[in-house]
């Protein structure tokens, strides 16, 4: 079982931040048999489909290189300009082959860990240059696979050979009986098939070694309890800093929901557990919408603004707990709740007409809460259950 420097075994699974690290860093899984297996697969593909006539038109570039009139044999003008000729008319024929070469360079290694650019992975690292830690990694288990899968190759690679050069002896020999042009050909569909052949049997290579690579990054990424802990500390943040964190977002939050209490039309209590404070305007809202609410100590708060700052106080226990439990601050308050909240509001409004010379208004009794809606622990004037939702 790897361990780290502290001696703990690694057993746990690399966490996301751990591999995006890793990532970051240039360590991928990465398997050169594949990229290898890819390019030389690909490669012989593409020569056994535009191989025959890439030797023919390579053949007949060749011949008009060759073929100088006797007048301008001797003029040296001449020879470099035919010279010219050729390599641009070489290079124009190959850079097909070129560039699907270029592409599957860049796709394979893709295919199984994905586009990485790392300047770290780039960078000059002077433990490389210990020969101790060099000789740790000659001699541990990749070591050993890359000996193994060289040596494996190695003899797939020769068993292939030696039978392709069985199968195809009679025609190889015919070769000298043929003409030129038709031999040439003949050489390059040869070729093509042998190329393709060898390059098939290295599937069997990276059939094994892919799945190497991938286990080989997965237990190097593995960590041990201790750093998934710490880890977990240094992107959570520690117990207590995140509770003293909690405190004062708590804090800021009461002292912005206190100075929207003067702005309420009404303060709906419990009397003394609860408080909601609701603000109403017909011009610019569909609904009334809850600006505070709290329990006990901050109930109370809410109570002391709203009579420091003329807003009216209005009991009734259950409507208060169910605009508590039903609604958040910022919210309209619920559909269901409409026919209620708009007897306290039209009581308010009334009251605040009677302070203008208007009659006394009837305290609305009753005010039926429907039976869907949440009203607390039980119906008596009490603080909540701290276990319940």
């Amino acid at each position: 079982m790897a361990e780290n420097e502290d001696g703990q075994e690694r057993t746990e699974e690399a966490t996301p931040k751990r591999r995006e690290e890793a990532r970051s860093k240039g360590q991928i899984p990465r398997s050169r048999e594949l990229t290898t297996m890819s390019m030389l697969f690909i490669g012989a593909v593409t020569l056994s489909i535009v191989g025959d006539n890439m030797i023919e038109q390579l053949g007949g570039i060749m011949h008009h290189s060759l073929s100088v009139e006797r007048a301008h044999l001797f003029d040296s003008r001449t020879i470099v300009l035919r010279l010219r000729e050729a390599i641009a008319d070489g290079l124009w024929l190959l850079a097909p082959f070129f560039l699907i070469m270029l592409a599957t360079a860049l796709a394979a290694p893709m295919a199984l860990g994905g586009w990485s650019f790392s300047t770290e992975a780039m960078s000059f690292k002077f433990d490389k240059l210990n020969p101790i830690s060099g000789l740790k990694r000659i001699f541990a288990v990749r070591g050993l696979v890359e000996l193994l899968k060289a040596l494996a190759k190695f003899l797939l690679i020769g068993s292939v050979g030696v039978g392709l050069l069985w199968h195809f002896a009679p025609q190889l020999m015919g070769l000298g009986q043929e003409p030129l042009a038709a031999a040439l050909a003949h050489t390059g569909r040869i070729l093509s098939w042998s190329f393709l052949i060898l390059s098939s049997s290295l599937i069997l290579v990276a059939a094994i070694d892919v799945p190497f690579q991938l286990w080989d990054h997965s237990k190097n990424l593995k960590m041990t309890r201790q750093e998934i802990k710490d880890e977990h500390k240094n992107t959570e943040g520690k117990p207590e800093v995140k509770s003293k964190v909690r405190s004062l977002q708590r804090e800021i939050a009461q002292r912005r929901m206190m100075a929207e209490v003067p702005k309420a039309d009404v303060v709906i209590t419990n009397p003394s557990h609860y408080a909601v404070a609701l603000r109403y305007d017909a011009d610019e809202m569909a609904a009334p919408i809850v600006v505070a609410k709290g329990v006990e100590l901050i109930a109370g708060q809410i109570r002391t603004v709203a009579v420091a700052n003329d807003v009216p106080l209005f009991e009734a226990p259950p409507l208060a707990r169910a605009l508590y439990y039903s609604t958040e601050i910022g919210q309209q308050v619920p559909a269901g709740l409409y026919l209620a909240v708009a007897q306290v509001l039209a009581y308010v409004l009334q009251l605040k007409a009677t302070a203008k010379g208007g009659p006394v208004p009837r305290r609305p009794e009753d005010i039926e809460v429907p039976d869907d809606f949440y009203t607390g622990p039980d119906t008596r004037d009490r603080p909540p259950d701290p276990d319940r939702p």
